[in-house]
């Protein structure tokens, strides 16, 4: 009994021993704080709200809201507005109702405009489809009609 315990009591002491410090923390050189300089903010009872804030390095943001949608939902719409790295004034106007988040920007990508130019070979695939289906369709035709005929020159027996 005594070696058991000998034995685990030396186990204990060569397993390894972790520190749990606390994660040292590092401000990064590029990291900016910006103060607030406008923070308006409008509850009404009827669920209706307006926010709107803006900070010292020019960030903005207003949104309203109102549970005017389907079952209750809440409306939004607002806009937001910011300089990026390069420079670039980004202006983001929305709104956000039952059918989504839709976001209108002038830096936002365009899908191309409808109807854009088919291309031939997508053309002739096409019409080759388009044949193919008539052809089918001539068949089950033709075989159907010989099936009447078939089934026409049978009679009941006498």
């Amino acid at each position: 009994m005594q070696i058991i315990i000998a034995t685990l009591a030396t186990l204990a002491l060569a397993a390894p021993q972790y520190s749990y410090e606390a994660p040292e923390v590092r401000a990064a050189s590029s990291e900016e704080f910006a103060a607030i300089l406008r923070d308006d903010r409008i509850q009404e009872d009827d669920g209706k709200y307006n926010f709107e804030f803006e900070a010292e390095n020019g960030i903005q943001f207003a949104q309203v809201g109102s549970p005017d949608g389907p079952e209750d939902a809440v409306v939004k719409a607002g806009q937001y507005s910011y300089t990026a790295p390069d420079g670039t004034d980004v202006v983001v106007k929305y709104v956000a109702d039952e059918n989504g988040f839709q976001p209108q920007s002038d830096l936002l990508p365009v899908a191309p405009e409808f109807p854009h130019p088919i291309p031939q070979f997508v053309l002739d695939q096409i019409a080759f489809a388009a044949e193919e289906d008539a052809r089918r369709a001539r068949e089950r035709s033709d075989e159907r009609a010989s099936v009447r005929s078939l089934s026409s020159s049978y009679g009941a027996p006498q």
